[in-house]
């Protein structure tokens, strides 16, 4: 996925309000960016960060700019969990997570379930996988994990995940890494125990897990690799 336009350099002065970000130009003025993260974004928001942020180009948006990048010291980190989807999609459609390669049709944000839409239904005749995305910026010593806040909305994912494989349909978490300084994963059980113990249900009932990482850098994010070290508690 290419930044068109080009995304605009800053250094991080705060975050804050979860979805409000100060950021400084190199001309020092300050301007305000929308961050589109709920998380908590650990490791992520560190003052005195670079920082890369997108422009609408609309003077009339409540927050005409976005933040996208964050660079941590030791690589560029997505941010932007709107994005995840529009990455994974472009990866799809070049084969690159070969675990969902050969469906010839992909329909994004499908209704099922009681509340619920899935990020992604592929389908092959009468063949249906469905695929949930989920961007992953936490990392510890190379170990990416999810999620960095407690998240009702995602253990629902997995139940309803869980359902769909009752179905007779296939279903499948994808984590997407948007860093590319690690090269393993695991829930953050120490965050959101809950969590944790609903991924391990959804595996056990048959829910597969693809963990795959990105190349994340100011003018592009690319699915890279994938990353086969990947412990379920």
């Amino acid at each position: 996925m290419r930044f068109d336009p080009p995304l605009i350099a800053a250094t991080l002065i705060r975050r804050y309000h979860r979805f409000l970000a100060d950021v400084r130009l190199a001309s020092g003025a300050v301007v305000t960016v929308h961050c589109p993260n709920p998380g908590r974004m650990a490791g992520c928001c560190t003052p005195g960060s670079p920082v890369r942020f997108a422009d609408s180009g609309n003077p009339k948006r409540k927050l005409r700019f976005t933040w996208e990048l964050v660079h941590t010291g030791i690589t560029w980190v997505g941010v932007n969990t709107l994005r995840a989807n529009a990455i994974v999609r472009e990866a799809l459609a070049a084969g690159v997570i070969i675990e969902l390669a050969g469906y010839p049709e992909v329909r994004p944000e499908v209704r099922y379930g009681a509340h619920s839409r899935v990020d992604f239904l592929l389908t092959r005749g009468s063949s249906r996988c469905y695929v949930e995305v989920k961007n992953v910026t936490l990392a510890t010593a190379g170990c990416a994990m999810f999620p960095d806040a407690v998240t009702g909305r995602g253990l629902t994912h997995l139940h309803e995940l869980a359902k769909r494989v009752a179905a007779g349909d296939r279903a499948v978490m994808v984590y997407l890494v948007n860093r590319d300084d690690c090269d393993r994963f695991a829930p953050a059980a120490h965050i959101d125990p809950a969590y944790a113990a609903g991924l391990a249900e959804a595996v056990a009932a048959g829910v597969e897990v693809v963990v795959y990482a990105a190349r994340v850098r100011p003018a592009r994010i690319t699915v890279a690799r994938r990353i086969r070290h990947v412990r379920v508690e």
